[in-house]
């Protein structure tokens, strides 16, 4: 009836005002240390520096690339020059992480297919020298994709830790499909992490277990050692295995069909003797079987003691002064696009961000990618039929031409 409906209107409108205020609070909530997104044309360029450690170094320009979704909000930093070393870098107001979530976020496009090059930023002190970067720079972390080969393509996570670089212990596989993908890292107080690849969770843990950055709590007893009587091997020779009579071959025979070659001078050469040849009855070293060892104990466990250099570090995860982003580079094949940097204390809204970016042009994106792909197949088809066409009109044309001239050489005759 129509209390129903007005009960429901009421219930629709106050559904509407709390996600209206959800939503105007929750940045409000979040901190905002670092954003960029390239939107206002090239003033980008008064906001980042390129490095001069080196004269030679690549160069970026803003463009949204041969394919996008969006042709103003997926420009980005792209690198230009093929077998370049790149640096350069932004600065934003120093901040210390201590008791706060640290999340950094940004998206990365292989457009070109990257064979070998990195696609990762680097997180940096206030006192970096920005016009110095360099790979010898001190930086905080290091994360993102990186790809060479058949072999390497991976997701970088090293940690700073007491001046001393750690890599994570986990393997983590970037994607190399050549759209853009939105990569992720937080890192908590609580010193947990999670890596991120498009908004879903692909590796997590804690600092201290995934890290080399403490001694191991527990280590081995040093004053124990394996009895003597442990038997800790598999596998042993079969006692009842023999060596069979005809096994012992020489591995090389005289070739007695070889004969002297007639020039041979015994005093210039010496004595001319058969060469030598593979034996094909050869069968090597004889070793007998292997059989299950029948007291075998198992690996001895080695009993375990805490560990006396141990000392817990609850504050692995914080950095102080974080104020400089930065990309530092090789690329052999260039085209890769950066873009949608953020550094934030909010993981909801860093990932809301990415929905609203990343997540809202990634479809339209392979969409004009696939529309490309196919558009650029049509015209290679046109191209290879008109080709073979004319490649069979000349063939007829000398095939009539020689028609034409058989023709005439009976008339000639005739008159």
């Amino acid at each position: 009836g129509p209390g129903g409906r007005s009960g429901s209107a009421s219930a629709v409108v106050a559904l509407r005002l709390a996600l209206l205020l959800g939503a105007a609070l929750g940045p409000a909530r979040a901190t905002v240390y670092f954003q960029e997104q390239f939107l206002d044309g090239a003033n980008w360029q008064k906001r980042w520096i390129y490095s001069e450690y080196k004269p030679d170094l690549g160069k970026f320009k803003l463009t949204a690339g041969k394919f996008y979704g969006d042709p103003e909000r997926d420009k980005g930093l792209q690198t230009s020059e093929n077998s370049k070393f790149y640096a350069i870098s932004s600065r934003f107001k120093p901040f210390s992480n201590k008791g706060k979530t640290l999340v950094i976020q940004y998206t990365v496009k292989h457009e070109q297919k990257i064979d070998c090059g990195g696609g990762y930023v680097k997180i940096f002190p206030s006192n970096l020298d920005q016009k110095n970067l360099s790979g010898n720079s001190r930086y905080y972390i290091m994360f993102g994709p990186d790809i060479c080969g058949s072999e390497t393509k991976k997701v970088h996570v090293i940690l700073n830790y007491k001046n001393k670089l750690h890599p994570i212990k986990k393997p983590i596989r970037c994607k190399v499909d050549g759209y853009t993908h939105l990569y992720t890292l937080i890192i908590r107080p609580d010193q947990s992490y999670e890596v991120k690849i498009d908004n879903q969770m692909v590796a997590s843990g804690n600092l201290e277990d995934d890290f080399d950055f403490l001694p191991p709590k527990k280590i081995n007893d040093p004053t124990v050692r394996k009895p003597t009587d442990w038997d800790d091997q598999i596998q042993i020779d079969d006692p009842n295995d023999t060596k069979p009579e005809d096994w012992d071959e020489p591995e090389y025979i005289m070739d007695t069909s070889a004969e002297k070659p007639e020039d041979w001078d015994d005093a210039v050469n010496g004595e001319w003797h058969c060469p030598m040849v593979k034996n094909p009855l050869y069968r090597g070293e004889w070793k007998p079987r292997q059989i299950n060892n029948p007291n075998y104990r198992g690996v001895w466990p080695h009993p375990q003691i805490d560990n006396p250099d141990y000392l817990p570090d609850f504050s692995i995860y914080s950095y102080k002064n974080i104020s400089v982003i930065g990309l530092d580079i090789w690329q052999v094949r260039a085209g890769t696009i950066f873009d949608n940097f953020l550094i934030t204390d909010d993981e909801v809204y860093a990932e809301d961000f990415g929905d609203e970016t990343w997540g809202e042009t990634k479809g339209p994106e392979e969409e004009m990618n696939i529309r490309q792909t196919e558009e650029e197949q049509e015209r290679e088809r046109v191209m290879e039929e008109k080709y073979f066409e004319e490649r069979f009109k000349k063939k007829l044309e000398r095939r009539n031409s020689g028609k034409d001239r058989a023709a005439e050489k009976p008339m000639e005759k005739e008159e």
